[in-house]
């Protein structure tokens, strides 16, 4: 869990205390007597000023600097010793761990309100050295492997470029290798790049997260297990979490449907749901790879067509699959949509959303979620700015199931980085499977981490309406910068940078095609701002139905007497409204934004306009020259031809036995042959889409 402080980066406990020697604002005696109050939230660590110095006191001073919370803050050889006497006063018993993942990092080494403060600008906590371990082995292995298959692409992609090149390089590709068509990677190669970027629903990764009172265990199974999951849980576990990376589609229809068969829902929240679908969904954004998001469309652009490759593929989908009812109620469920449940149909869904490709809040049918998917991407504006050159933003529906036997189910597809930083580059270097391992970088994964060492213990109510609350007011408010320090620009700063950019833009020297790239340029940052305002809208009104739910869920529990779990901790409401705050400034943000573009865009067509009105007067003097000299050669020109003409006397030459027709046959095939070529050429790019429209569609059925 993130603290202020310093970064772990060395390998010894004494250089740490080191660093730390900093003068401390009170004895050890004093700091130990005042204790640290544990909130629910592992969201923000700042400093409570309580002027009684009682946990429940609600008094706040403004943040401090860096050197008031590190001198707050105890050593991490003490932090060490605290965790070790808790551990071993722990009374309830461990079961053992299946392929379990605990954190890294410990929710008892700071102070956490997620209702005050977000940043944290360095971490002293330090890592355990086996999990860490653990993480790195596992993210080599993805990286080796995504290494393999961008070989087996890049074959693929220069292949399927080269398919329909130009009778000029197929000509000297008889001669030169270097212009030969490379050869198409090999049927099994292929199975496995679509599986790599598109793995089979019944292989895709699930985590399932389970937390009791002073416990806490992540467990990675696959889809093809996961109803085995859901039937119960332990007995010490509060609430489990099972999150699943599906999209809207057949597979995520039918998952949602057998998980709430099997179970009775929970407290419905009327407000922040839909009137007839009481579960909460908001949309994310978050950041992915330019690259990496452009080899997944071309993976499934191109290799959909291979008709080689749909039986075997079709086979494995759900080769796997040990659930008693998914793979029936898919194929119910698609015959009942009249759609096919082939291979592609299902991983379709995995598709991230571009942020102008719609709205998908409110989606109900499977047959919604489809989009058409085209090869090329556009460059987003965001991109102009150093620090997003790279990278794509796009959106992901992120949807929640809860049941009142205290299991909760999350479908979406988000494999992008939630939490801005210093090091995104890196974050997004990683692969998509292994992302929700990284705490800095994901928020499911943070959220895991958040509570891995205490569990359910500082938790306001142990039920899964209450973390339900906590998970989707931490993700709702993603992309931000705030967990560590601002050190990265934050999107509203990115796209202020890139607004200034284009202002500047304006007042240029005028070039040839300069305008229409900057009204271009201009149109998709709008473009860009609209749909970001648009998502902030809807979560601020999600936020306010759950707020007005929240309220009804409270009068309930006051009027059952039922008393919160932890007092101390951070309620339900004061989430939300945590949230709300968050979301509704940035709404305001990219809505300012938005019309300073749209009066931008305005002020650059007013200028062209005077602009062209300057040009069109010295225009129009230039005409009056050039109708001058037209009509000097009007007059002229047949003068001057009938001369040249009645001057020849070809007969006359010495040794020139030839007549005015032979004259005629040379310059005159040579004249009709120069405008021919000067025609085609002036006419070659209608000739050339003249000829793209008359290709045959490809479809490739020998592939050696």
């Amino acid at each position: 869990m993130d603290s202020p402080g310093i970064s772990p980066g060395s390998d010894s406990n004494d250089t740490w205390e080191q660093s730390l020697q900093i003068t401390k604002t009170g004895s050890e005696s004093s700091r130990s007597d005042r204790g640290r109050r544990h909130s629910s939230s592992a969201s923000s660590s700042t400093i409570s000023a309580n002027r009684d110095n009682s946990p429940g006191s609600n008094g706040r001073r403004t943040r401090p600097s860096v050197t008031s919370i590190a001198s707050a803050l105890p050593t991490v050889r003490e932090m060490h010793d605290r965790r070790t006497s808790s551990q071993s006063s722990l009374t309830v018993p461990r079961l053992p761990h299946h392929s379990s993942v605990t954190s890294s990092l410990t929710s008892e080494e700071t102070v956490v309100s997620s209702k005050k403060v977000l940043t944290n600008f360095q971490k002293v906590a330090a890592r355990d050295p086996e999990i860490e371990a653990r993480r790195l082995r596992k993210l080599s292995r993805c990286n080796s492997e995504h290494l393999v298959q961008k070989g087996v692409y890049n074959r693929l992609m220069d292949w399927y470029d080269t398919s329909y090149s130009c009778l000029q390089n197929r000509f000297l590709g008889l001669f030169f290798r270097s212009r030969r068509r490379p050869d198409l990677p090999s049927k099994e190669e292929l199975i496995g790049l679509a599986r790599h970027y598109y793995p089979a629903r019944a292989d895709l990764k699930v985590q399932v997260c389970d937390f009791g009172v002073g416990r806490a265990e992540r467990n990675e199974i696959t889809l093809g297990q996961i109803e085995e999951y859901w039937q119960a849980k332990p007995d010490w576990v509060d609430v489990r979490w099972i999150h699943a990376p599906l999209g809207l589609g057949l597979t995520h229809s039918s998952v949602e449907d057998i998980f709430l068969h099997d179970g009775q829902p929970g407290r419905e929240f009327e407000n922040g749901g839909a009137s007839d679908w009481p579960y909460l969904e908001t949309e994310v954004l978050n950041i992915r790879s330019h690259k990496n998001f452009q080899e997944m469309r071309d993976v499934y652009l191109i290799l959909s067509r291979f008709e080689e490759l749909e039986e075997e593929l079709d086979q494995c989908s759900f080769k796997n699959d040990e659930n008693s009812s998914l793979q029936s109620d898919i194929s119910w469920r698609a015959n009942h949509l009249a759609m096919e449940a082939n291979y592609w149909n299902l991983v379709s869904s995995d598709m991230p959303w571009q942020l102008t490709e719609g709205l998908v809040m409110g989606m109900r049918g499977p047959t919604e979620g489809l989009q058409p998917i085209s090869r090329q991407i556009g460059q987003q504006t965001l991109c102009n700015h150093p620090f997003y050159r790279d990278c794509h933003m796009v959106r992901n529906i992120f949807r929640c199931f809860h049941r009142s036997d205290g299991i909760l189910l999350t479908l979406s597809p988000m494999a992008g980085v939630n939490f801005l930083d210093q090091k995104l580059a890196q974050h997004l270097s990683e692969p998509a499977n292994a992302i929700f391992d990284n705490e800095n970088a994901s928020a499911p994964g943070y959220v895991f981490s958040a509570f891995a060492d205490q569990g359910t213990g500082t938790w306001h109510r142990r039920t899964v309406e209450w973390f339900l609350t906590y998970l989707i007011t931490e993700i709702g408010v993603t992309p931000h910068a705030h967990r560590q320090g601002f050190n990265a620009p934050d999107l509203n700063l990115a796209y202020q940078a890139v607004i200034n950019d284009l202002k500047r833009r304006r007042y240029a020297p005028w070039r040839k095609d300069e305008t229409v790239k900057l009204v271009r340029d201009y149109l998709a940052c709008v473009d860009e701002l609209t749909t970001v305002k648009s998502i902030c809208q809807q979560q601020v009104n999600l936020f306010k139905g759950m707020q007005q739910d929240i309220r009804k869920f409270e009068q309930e529990d006051n009027r059952a007497r039922r008393t919160p779990d932890y007092p101390q901790g951070e309620s339900m409401h004061e989430r939300v409204k945590w949230a709300l705050t968050m979301v509704k400034t940035r709404h305001d943000t990219f809505e300012r934004l938005l019309m300073e573009a749209k009066q931008s865009m305005e002020a650059l067509f007013q200028l062209r306009s005077i602009e062209q009105n300057e040009l069109a007067i010295v225009s129009d003097s230039q005409n009056k020259a050039v109708l001058i000299f037209t009509g000097v050669t009007i007059v002229f020109l047949p003068l001057s031809f009938f001369t040249s003409y009645y001057g020849m006397n070809l007969s006359t030459i010495v040794d020139t036995p030839r007549t005015e027709g032979y004259f005629w046959r040379v310059c005159g095939s040579s004249a009709l042959f120069i405008v021919l070529v000067v025609t085609m050429g002036a006419s070659r790019h209608w000739l050339k889409q003249l000829w793209k429209s008359r290709r045959p569609v490809k479809h490739h059925h020998n592939m050696v």
